[in-house]
């Protein structure tokens, strides 16, 4: 156990965000999504919501400060409907740990796709909100 880091990232999470570079981005996917069709490296998380994964991973990641939309969300196919409760649920980590933080994109399903087949790693989590899946695109460390 480590002082000041929150038991939800996993040895391995930690791992990949620490190896991940300015630009790379990040899928904390809802558990429905098909991570193993999407990417290769996959995480486990399961039993556990995105807005707490979110408050143990944003104060250790820098989010892109270069780009105008650092998080993005899956948005609604035609007919279907989004749940403004999880947006708020993940806004609230966010303007906590990030309060300049852009607010978050929406993109479409398969473009959301495109994005995790790119991204450095999708981490799978037990999240069953319907279009819970939200991408953090990592940013630069400010220097000292």
């Amino acid at each position: 156990m480590l002082k000041g880091i929150s038991p939800l990232l996993s040895p391995d999470l930690l791992a990949v965000l620490t190896r991940m570079g300015h630009g790379d981005e990040i899928v904390l996917a809802d558990a429905h999504f098909p991570g193993e069709s999407c990417n290769v490296r996959v995480l486990r998380a399961d039993g556990l919501h995105i807005a707490p994964l979110l408050d143990a991973i944003l104060p250790l990641f820098e989010l892109d400060a270069y780009v105008a939309s650092p998080l993005i969300m899956m948005d609604a196919v035609p007919g279907d409907f989004l749940d403004p409760a999880v947006e708020a649920a993940y806004l609230k980590p966010v303007r906590n740990h990030c309060p300049g933080a852009h607010a978050i994109a929406r993109i479409g399903r398969f473009e959301f796709y495109d994005r995790a087949r790119k991204a450095f790693a999708v981490v799978m989590t037990g999240e069953t909100a319907k279009y819970g899946n939200i991408l953090l695109k990592k940013g630069v460390t400010p220097g000292g």
